[in-house]
């Protein structure tokens, strides 16, 4: 029998969740997705001293502060994941514009621009959004321009139906984050079937299905391979390489999970203006609570970034 995850592969596409080429290569996703705190991991790995070398070398010449070189940073391994993937591969506006709408724009402008110049045309990339409301006016921006977007930090039903009116190519809702709220709350013990991050995410896609809203579904932040195998079926799942490798060597059954005739029952449709939005957000203290604290975290990591980046930099001068 097939393993899982060759499975998997026939009912969702399967994307991979690191910086990490070698993984990446030995799995073969069809998409890869990248955040500030996988970047920092992989910059400091010996194998990838080149991209981080090249960019601090740039950014000597150029006389660009730290946050130019991180950015260029992360295209030096968007590029190089592009040659290893054949569908899209999503770079990430740094955290701390996730409340500007403005900035973002322009970083992902810039980000574009940047592939641009190296060959890479704009529909091989996912520009990465936090859901806030600033997020999703950015998204409405980027997307008229054919800048395709990836929200993500999804952890309810209004920051999904925000980001659809918006015209958001794909969301990314969290599964595992939600799942350690749950349980830090006291709740569980939870199956597959039971994880409220797997039942938040069958409702965002029943949704989506219910009224024909063409953004895409894709499952992220797993804690286990129950999770992923609850979600099979979902437009894409983007999994950790020591996610993917247990699936690779499960040889069990999988069964579809999802689609759009196993979509189950939606809630009414809603059209959320900015008040609806945030007044739904400050009932929801998971979704309010997970998202300021994945900010809270890539910010974190991008600062280090700029800290490991800088210290490159001074040795090298």
């Amino acid at each position: 029998m097939a393993s899982k995850l060759d499975q998997l592969r026939a009912l969702s596409t399967v994307v991979a969740d690191t910086g990490d080429m070698q993984a990446i290569k030995a799995f073969k996703p069809t998409d890869s997705t990248t955040n500030p705190s996988l970047i920092l991991k992989a910059a400091q790995l010996p194998a990838y001293a080149p991209l981080v070398d090249e960019a601090v070398n740039w950014g000597r010449k150029t006389k660009s502060a730290a946050s130019a070189v991180t950015d260029r940073l992360a295209v030096n391994f968007g590029a190089e994941l592009t040659r290893i993937v054949p569908g899209r591969v999503s770079t990430e506006v740094d955290a701390d514009l996730s409340f500007d709408a403005q900035g973002a724009i322009a970083k992902a402008r810039a980000l574009i621009a940047d592939y641009k110049s190296r060959g890479i045309g704009k529909d091989r990339i996912l520009i990465k959004l936090a859901a806030t409301w600033e997020g999703v006016e950015a998204a409405r921006v980027l997307q008229k321009e054919g800048i395709d977007c990836n929200m993500t930090l999804i952890f309810s039903l209004a920051q999904a139906i925000a980001c659809a009116d918006a015209g958001a190519f794909l969301i990314s809702p969290f599964v595992g984050r939600i799942l350690d709220w749950h349980v830090k709350a006291g709740g569980g013990p939870y199956t597959a079937e039971t994880d409220p991050g797997v039942v938040s995410v069958r409702g965002i896609y029943a949704y989506y299905k219910a009224y024909g809203i063409p953004t895409v579904v894709m499952g992220a932040s797993f804690r286990n391979t129950g999770e992923i195998e609850a979600l099979a079926g979902c437009d894409r799942l983007t999994i950790s390489p020591q996610l993917l490798e247990q699936l690779a060597k499960d040889e069990g059954s999988l069964a579809p999970k999802l689609s759009p005739t196993l979509a189950g029952k939606a809630p009414a449709k809603m059209a959320l203006d900015e008040k609806a939005f945030r007044w739904m957000m400050n009932e929801d203290a998971m979704a309010t609570e997970k998202l300021a604290e994945g900010i809270r975290v890539f910010a974190k990591d991008l600062q280090s970034l700029h800290q490991l980046v800088g210290q490159r930099m001074a040795a090298a001068a």
